[in-house]
């Protein structure tokens, strides 16, 4: 898979986003549900455009989550170095607690380790997220500090991992940068 292409889950797909997204994202930024545990503070239609909708690529990039067709969420990775970076995550408050999240990020880790070699991805969920919290342990995270209200977590692949498809299956995963409700 090339940058730029879907990236397919069994429950979800990511698909890069674009100009064309920037209604949809600009409204779910805007309300307190969609961005509780996303900094806190409803966000405006341009500084939505500026970072959500492919203007940073390949630096950083962006994708809605989709179920069934239907945009449920926002993903991105965003790279740290050569082999490692992080991952963030939302999901419309009527997708939590369906599975899709920890199927979204199995997907981005996917790609990330199977197709752009990285080592190493992180996730930083708000503490006090339990759900999120749970959801990248159930995509492989682990914790591996707890900074103030934000908890540290990394998934690292295997020595010698080539083209991932299920990561689960693996024992000492660890990850960073993340949002997942």
């Amino acid at each position: 898979m090339t940058e730029g292409a879907a990236l397919d889950g069994v429950l979800s797909r990511l698909v890069p986003t674009t100009e064309a997204d920037v209604d949809l994202l600009a409204a779910w930024f805007a309300s307190p549900d969609f961005v509780e545990h996303w900094g806190g503070v409803p966000l405006s239609r341009d500084e939505v455009a500026e970072k959500y909708v492919g203007r940073r690529r390949p630096r950083v990039e962006s994708f809605l989550v989709l179920a069934q067709g239907t945009p449920v969420g926002y993903a991105q990775y965003w790279h740290a170095g050569a082999a490692e970076g992080g991952i963030d995550l939302v999901l419309v408050p009527e997708a939590r607690g369906r599975a899709l999240g920890p199927d979204a990020a199995r997907a981005l880790l996917a790609h990330l380790g199977g197709n752009l070699g990285w080592r190493r991805v992180t996730v930083d969920p708000v503490r006090a997220n339990v759900r999120a919290v749970r959801a990248w342990e159930k995509a492989g995270f682990r914790q591996v500090s707890c900074e103030a209200e934000n908890l540290l977590m990394e998934f690292t692949f295997p020595e010698g991992h080539e083209g991932h498809e299920g990561h689960e299956g693996h024992e000492g995963h660890e990850g960073h940068e993340g949002h997942e409700g």
